[in-house]
């Protein structure tokens, strides 16, 4: 019978990406109940230093796939290395953090192996050493349970709903290289263009100042960037205003756009559409400012404050900045 969790990690950059290790370290809170071992694996180009880093979160073994095959995402390659991984440990479950990619990766691998597949998991529920996955449905109106009748399943978890548990202390544990035979690869990205605007990946970040239609026009969003910089926060943005061309929609929060779980979300000028609430209303701390006080938005914000965004955020900063310089 299988048993274990895999966690794929996903590294960019030569960083590992923070919900991979968010990831990881739910497996090992988790792995008490399913029973077995706990197996990272981490897929890349020169990766094996990477690698050294991920025994403080817990695993009891990290697989390697290294290879100049893997410098680019390719949807084949980092698939066959999955599978590989997969065979060699034979897991019960496999975990993933629910980004672009593994929106990509996750959902075909699954397919290929004929298992089930869970995307954007917020919680779990036990059932004796199975695990129940649960997910949001209806834009966050009902949430779905999910029990599996299968020997090996996927699951992809939210970003920043399942906080990351890091040893103090040196971990040892075995670190081991994958062999993965790729195969023809068809299509793979070539090159990737970051925007310049967009300092902090807005899924993985812990604050997140939004703008709406109540910005009045893009020649404002230097005032919500001000206090992103302040905060340390990511730069957000409503539907309506990606649809009306002021901001990249890299930037969108909501049913399709992002959906994000910051620990802060401050949302300027946004009148609280469902599709938009969707996004966001996992949030742990909700600040609202419009200047309509009828607005939807108050309704689920924690803090609400009536009035114009263009006149609220300035001061705000400046109170962030007066803050920052005591500290």
């Amino acid at each position: 019978m299988a048993e274990g969790i895999l966690v794929f990690i996903e590294q960019r950059n030569g960083q590992i990406r923070k919900a991979s290790l968010e990831a990881l370290s739910e497996a090992y809170r988790r792995i008490a109940t399913v029973g077995g071992n706990v197996t990272a694996l981490i897929v890349g180009k020169d990766v094996k230093t990477l690698a050294g880093n991920l025994p403080k979160y817990h695993p009891h073994k990290v697989l390697v796939a290294d290879s100049a095959d893997f410098e680019k995402y390719s949807t084949e390659g980092y698939a066959a290395a999955l599978v590989e991984g997969i065979k060699s440990v034979s897991p019960k479950y496999v975990f993933a953090a629910n980004t672009n990619m593994s929106k990509d990766l996750i959902p075909r691998v699954a397919a290929r192996l004929d298992a089930p597949c869970v995307s954007d998991v917020t919680e779990f529920e036990v059932d004796g050493n199975n695990l129940q996955p649960k997910r949001p449905q209806y834009s966050g109106k009902a949430y779905t349970v999910y029990e599996f009748n299968s020997e090996l399943a996927f699951m992809t978890l939210r970003s920043n709903v399942f906080a990351i548990q890091e040893s103090s202390n040196n971990v040892n544990c075995p670190i081991e290289d994958l062999a993965v035979s790729v195969g023809e690869v068809r299509a793979k990205v070539t090159e990737t263009h970051t925007s310049a605007g967009n300092k902090i990946e807005l899924s993985e970040a812990s604050i997140i100042v939004a703008g709406g239609r109540g910005i009045k026009g893009p020649e404002n969003w230097p005032v919500l960037q001000n206090l992103c910089d302040q905060l340390g926060a990511a730069l957000g943005a409503s539907r309506a205003v990606v649809d009306a061309g002021w901001i990249d929609h890299q930037h969108q929060v909501g049913q399709t756009g992002k959906t994000v779980s910051p620990q802060l979300y401050i949302a300027c000028g946004i009148s609280g559409a469902i599709q938009h609430l969707a996004g966001m209303n996992s949030s742990k701390v909700i600040v609202a400012i419009n200047n309509n006080p009828e607005a939807e938005i108050f309704k689920h914000a924690t803090y609400g404050i009536v009035g114009d965004c263009l006149e609220v955020v300035p001061k705000l900063t400046e109170e962030v900045k007066k803050m920052n310089s005591n500290n």
